[in-house]
């Protein structure tokens, strides 16, 4: 079977871009899958450890269990998405203990989140987690800079992040951290921001964020490796789009499906009609705002051209 790194680095050296869809609540995982293969799309599954304790997807055996139920691995790969070293609530994490579990179950691709911590633990943290992935043949994804949005409280104004800068990735420490740990795929800063998990805000519609991409050239000249976008849900299109073209290859989708299945599932309290709704915006997520409906071909070709050697 092609390693999942294969498949985001044709996706990378194309302009394509593989879709993650986060999993918080088990049901959803049927829908999202099928609309991907009745799209001819490639996407993540994935499941972060947020979405173990402040939702419903109970942990990382239960999400595997759920996903070889529907699997289509010409279709969908499981990636364990947000392991944090400090968490959202800046509690110390077994993080090292959660990923080889990942590991042992065969999730196809694992990330460390370290960027929480100074650069130089960042590097430390993400370095040990890179070779014990590799070693069991899977690719590593790391974080630098603050994608802000799951932390408790109220952000300050968007524009007021965006205008500052805050958080933004720093092109030379993106170098200096690609070359030190390894990592095969880097969770970058430009703008993103992830949609709220707590409170009133997780039910608010996400601000629509825009992308620095000037700065994500930067970013880009810097490092030859896949660059990933968190927060994707809500980022203005031809910003998204473009920055596609600029290097990000994978991007994370999780507050426009979980609202989806939320919204319905408070409206009518219908598990099938909520699964329906996470079917339809998955289904047009594929076509309309990402448009690789039918590109899954594509993406693997590359690989057998010999694009993602």
């Amino acid at each position: 079977m092609t390693n999942t790194n294969h498949i985001v680095t044709s996706a990378f050296k194309q302009g394509l871009v593989v879709p993650a869809f986060n999993i918080p609540y088990l049901p959803m995982m049927e829908p999202v899958i099928q609309a991907v293969v009745e799209n001819d799309a490639f996407a993540l599954i994935e499941t972060a450890r947020l979405e173990w304790i402040k939702f419903e997807a109970g942990g990382l055996k239960d999400v595997m269990r759920e996903f070889e139920r529907w699997q289509h691995p010409d279709f969908v790969r499981l990636h364990l998405d947000h392991v944090p070293v400090l968490d959202e609530d800046n509690q110390s994490v077994d993080f090292m203990k959660i990923i080889q579990e990942s590991l042992d179950l065969g999730y196809g691709s694992v990330m460390i989140d370290g960027s929480r911590l100074r650069l130089e633990e960042n590097i430390i943290a993400t370095r040990h987690v890179v070779e014990l992935a590799h070693r069991a043949g899977v690719p590593c994804e790391a974080e630098l800079g603050a994608v802000l949005g799951h932390e408790a409280g109220p952000l300050p104004p968007y524009e007021e992040l965006f205008e500052s800068g805050c958080g933004f990735t720093n092109e030379k420490d993106a170098a200096l951290f690609a070359k030190e740990t390894g990592c095969d795929w880097l969770s970058v800063a430009v703008g993103n921001i992830h949609g709220a998990i707590s409170g009133v805000a997780k039910e608010k519609k996400k601000v629509e964020a825009r992308l620095n991409l000037e700065h994500l050239e930067k970013i880009r000249k810097a490092i030859d490796i896949p660059l990933v976008l968190h927060g994707g849900s809500s980022v203005s299109r031809d910003h998204l789009l473009r920055a596609v073209r600029g290097g990000i290859a994978k991007v994370n989708i999780g507050t426009e499906i979980r609202q989806a299945f939320e919204s319905e599932m408070n409206r009518t309290d219908g598990m099938a009609a909520a699964m329906k709704a996470v079917y339809e915006r998955t289904a047009w997520l594929i076509q309309d705002y990402f448009d690789i409906g039918g590109t899954r071909g594509t993406l693997f070709a590359g690989i057998e051209e010999g694009g993602a050697a």
